[in-house]
């Protein structure tokens, strides 16, 4: 055997010790959700509602907020407003308050979900366009999103420490029912939408262009 064959023959076993034994590798390939899995059959489901609207109702809002909530006895409206291969942006309406979004998009992980908050003259909320991936555990009918770390420190910046915790989820069972789910230690904020019924679609989100 010449030199050069025994040094490669060597290497081999070498450089697979190194793939089996790197944490970021391991930690990568048992979280990834791997394309035209359950996190790509959620999105196509909810994009089969482009351009639609459907009312809801808070299901679950425990405990219940001190003081007013902003969504007592107010109508709510999603609106499926825009879809690209790879972005759906969802607006909710409350009553006549325009400010939210949330922002499906996809990544080569699974999915991504954010929250796009505007004052009614379009500017950016300071506290905005936060959210987390989907984990490794989701499903054509739900996909889950841990704050991630820049969420976590906006949230801790503006003072609002409690929700460093907060996990979103989204479920979707294609023509019955949509729901956005908030949940922390001690709280847990459920809004269902009729998808059985489309309503009129809202006017455009603050900031809209």
């Amino acid at each position: 055997m010449t030199s050069a064959r025994a040094l490669a023959v060597l290497l081999i076993p070498l450089a697979l010790v190194a793939c089996r034994s790197d944490p970021a590798v391991a930690s990568g390939a048992a979280n990834a959700v791997p394309m035209g899995e359950p996190a790509d059959a959620f999105f196509r489901n909810l994009s089969t509602l482009c351009g639609k609207a459907f009312a809801g109702r808070v299901e679950v809002d425990r405990p219940t907020p001190a003081g007013m909530s902003p969504f007592a006895g107010k109508r709510l409206i999603m609106h499926v407003r825009e879809c690209t291969a790879d972005t759906i942006r969802i607006p909710l309406v409350v009553g006549d308050d325009r400010s939210r979004t949330w922002v499906l998009t996809r990544t080569q992980q699974g999915l991504r979900l954010e929250h796009d908050h505007r004052h009614s003259d379009g500017r950016e909320d300071p506290v905005s366009m936060y959210g987390g991936d989907s984990t490794s555990d989701g499903t054509a009918v739900r996909q889950v999103f841990p704050a991630d770390e820049a969420s976590k420190a906006m949230f801790a910046r503006e003072d609002r420490a409690v929700s460093i915790t907060n996990v979103w989820a989204m479920e979707i069972e294609p023509g019955d029912r949509f729901v956005y789910e908030l949940s922390r230690p001690g709280r847990l904020f459920r809004v269902e939408f009729d998808l059985t019924k489309p309503v009129k679609p809202p006017p455009p989100p603050w900031g809209w262009r």
